[in-house]
């Protein structure tokens, strides 16, 4: 009865295609409740029966009238289901070539693969002091609100960019925190305002590589808080990361690539400054050829690491230290083709020039790295044995120690960072700006697409405590006319992942077991899990597990190195041996030796999820007067091949994504 009643203002409807996902039909013949067909004329003039099902009726979406399409707010729509924000987001960027539309509070932005002139400085004058909905949608609109409400408010601010991976992140927060420097001016001889952006290229080389879905993917989740004084200008900012891959400094699927800052090493092998560091060309260290080619289109490698080291040098981090980043970056890539032919030999790799590198470049005993990287030592009751190892055993301890120590240095580039980021003055308020991994589904997944979108999750939960739960908590305090409405809660999916006997918690337990293997985990979770609707057990695998996420249904059809990954495991002996180590400079009091760490410290790969006890904090929980607000940039690639639809949500009485 209500599709009848909203069907006196169209005469056109959606039905699904293969081709296009959706295509648009003409209402032929009047229909009544009852009437088990639909009559519909196709736009390439072909009818078409629509069959209905009289005792459970399941029309096709009504399509908006002509005059409507092309809104620049999704909300302004008189229906809004998935059909009506593709064919909107389509005309508007298809058509009219603009990638910005809003629906509500959220910007909804279009990656558009290419560099666009919309981003000068005399557009962020344009949008300083006005009101959001005064302009076109842009995400520099939604940076002017979030410091508008700062300023005039004063609520600390949080910016939230979301979206799949690919989607475009990392540069809409890369905007909107220029967007802050150009608006807020230190007015200071420190120039903090340009050390802020001048981090972005060093986030981005040592974080960020190319994968099949983005060939500038950042593989870290980041949170930077730019900081303001009392009259509203930026005196410093702070960085937080979360969650580095460490894996692809290791490993890279087919087509990807490991980290920029190594590539950008490779191609200044010849120079005379890099000579001590025995580079190669990139498809020569097993660490940076695995994804086989080593280029990327439109990208000068040496150009970039121009770049990389002005950047370095802005922000105060002198040449000696430059060096000494530059001395382990290329020891991680000398480890990688260290050979370990035999079981327990320790002559296998007395020759290998790559160890000698390595060695030579960090300060470590030869005999000491070889001898731990092939044996383990075994404590019993009463005696000390130390035992070979096979060589897949001595493989993983020299990939475990890669990753380890690319994971440390990364954490005190960013220490270092932040320390050039403070200068003198208090703050006063902040705008915190998150850009964090998108959601990820590839032909094969694994721990790190698990990680991934189980940090997606938790971001999906607090945005619906945003746009829907707070929301109308706050129409019905102000007693505002409001039917409630039902909104997706993704809360069942978290908990299968981390609530008493869910996957993360059996494989915590049968990573305690020495005998544990990533096949009896799956047992494990086919016996525990099976009558869970949102997990499955492929048919036709015991391989494999399936999840229902909020955006897709993703099969993790790699779960091999589960519990590896998860264990994270790396030897005492070698810690002991990184540790005996001289020191490099001022990278760590013992340089490499930042390995320490690892005493107190099991890094487990799954998730710190401090940044959502972070956002948390700053969004109205029970009083949104007193609390912090947040601004959502919800970012999507318009994919219009088949199989890729739209969940949907209630907001106004609409629908939207």
């Amino acid at each position: 009865e209500e599709w009848l009643a909203e069907r006196e203002l169209t005469d056109c409807v959606w039905i699904l295609d293969e081709e296009h996902v959706w295509k648009s039909a003409e209402i032929t013949k009047d229909f009544h409740s009852g009437d088990n067909v639909l009559q519909l004329l196709l736009e390439d003039g072909t009818v078409h029966l629509y069959p209905v099902d009289p005792s459970k009726p399941n029309l096709p979406p009504l399509r908006n009238p002509d005059i409507l399409v092309g809104e620049n707010d999704l909300t302004a729509l008189s229906y809004l289901h998935e059909p009506a924000v593709l064919h909107n987001l389509k005309v508007r960027f298809v058509e009219s070539r603009i990638i910005y539309t809003y629906c509500g509070i959220i910007l909804v932005a279009v990656n558009p693969y290419k560099q666009l002139p919309i981003y000068g400085d005399a557009i962020i004058h344009a949008y300083s002091g006005q009101n959001m909905g005064d302009m076109d949608p842009h995400i520099f609109a939604v940076a002017e609100e979030a410091y508008k409400q700062m300023a005039r408010n004063h609520k600390n601010q949080s910016i939230i960019v979301s979206g799949e991976s690919g989607a475009g992140k990392t540069v809409s927060a890369r905007y909107a925190m220029r967007y802050f420097a150009v608006v807020s001016k230190s007015g200071s001889d420190t120039r903090v305002e340009d050390k802020v952006l001048a981090s972005n290229p060093i986030t981005e080389a040592i974080g960020n590589a190319k994968t099949t879905r983005n060939d500038n993917s950042s593989r870290f989740g980041k949170y930077t808080e730019i900081s303001f004084d009392r009259r509203y200008r930026i005196i410093g900012a702070n960085m937080r990361t979360y969650l580095l891959e460490k894996s692809r400094v290791v490993f890279q699927a087919e087509n990807e690539r490991n980290y920029h800052i190594f590539y950008q090493m490779c191609s200044c092998a010849d120079s005379a400054e890099f000579k001590t560091l025995r580079l190669l060309s990139a498809d020569e260290f097993r660490y940076t050829s695995m994804g086989g080619d080593v280029t990327i289109e439109g990208v000068d490698d040496k150009k970039d690491m121009e770049e990389t080291r002005r950047t370095f040098s802005l922000l105060g981090l002198k040449e000696d230290f430059q060096s000494d980043v530059f001395k382990v970056l290329a020891a991680i890539l000398h480890l990688g083709n260290v050979e370990i032919r035999s079981s327990g030999d320790d002559r296998s790799s007395s020759n290998d020039p790559h160890l000698a590198a390595f060695c030579d470049l960090l300060s470590v005993s030869p005999s000491e790295l070889v001898r731990w990287l092939c044996h383990r030592r075994i404590v019993l009751v009463s005696e000390t044995v130390v035992k070979p190892v096979p060589k897949e055993r001595a493989m993983a301890a020299r990939d475990a120690l890669a990753k380890q120590i690319y994971a440390h240095l990364f954490d005190c580039i960013i220490t270092r960072i932040n320390t050039a980021l403070q200068v003198p003055g208090k703050q006063h308020a902040f705008i915190g700006v998150l850009d964090i991994y998108g959601f990820e589904t590839f032909d094969i997944n694994s721990f790190e697409q698990f990680c991934i979108n189980y940090a997606n999750e938790k971001l999906q939960q607090q945005f619906n405590l945003h746009v829907f739960k707070l929301e109308q908590e706050e129409y019905m305090k102000e007693d505002i006319p409001w039917t409630l409405i039902d909104f997706y809660d993704n809360q069942p999916v978290i908990d299968l992942i981390e609530a008493k006997m869910g996957i993360l918690d059996l494989l915590d337990e049968e990573c305690l077991f020495p005998q544990g293997t990533d096949q009896s985990w799956l047992q494990k979770l086919y016996n525990y899990l099976e009558a869970n609707p949102l997990f499955e057990k492929p048919r036709l695998s015991n391989e494999a597990f399936v999840i229902q996420h909020f955006a897709d249904k993703v099969e993790y059809s790699d779960p091999v190195g589960f519990l590896e990954k998860n264990r994270d495991a790396l030897y005492e002996e070698l810690v002991d041996t990184m540790r005996a180590s001289t020191p490099v400079s001022d990278i760590h009091p013992r340089p490499v030796a930042f390995l320490t760490f690892m005493q107190y410290l099991k890094l487990n790969l799954y998730l710190n999820f401090q940044i959502v006890k972070i956002l948390n904090s700053y969004t109205p929980i029970d009083d949104f007067e007193k609390r912090v607000t947040s601004s959502f940039v919800r970012k999507v690639q318009v994919h219009l091949g088949p199989g890729h639809y739209w969940k949907e949500a209630r907001i106004r009485g609409r629908f939207i994504y």
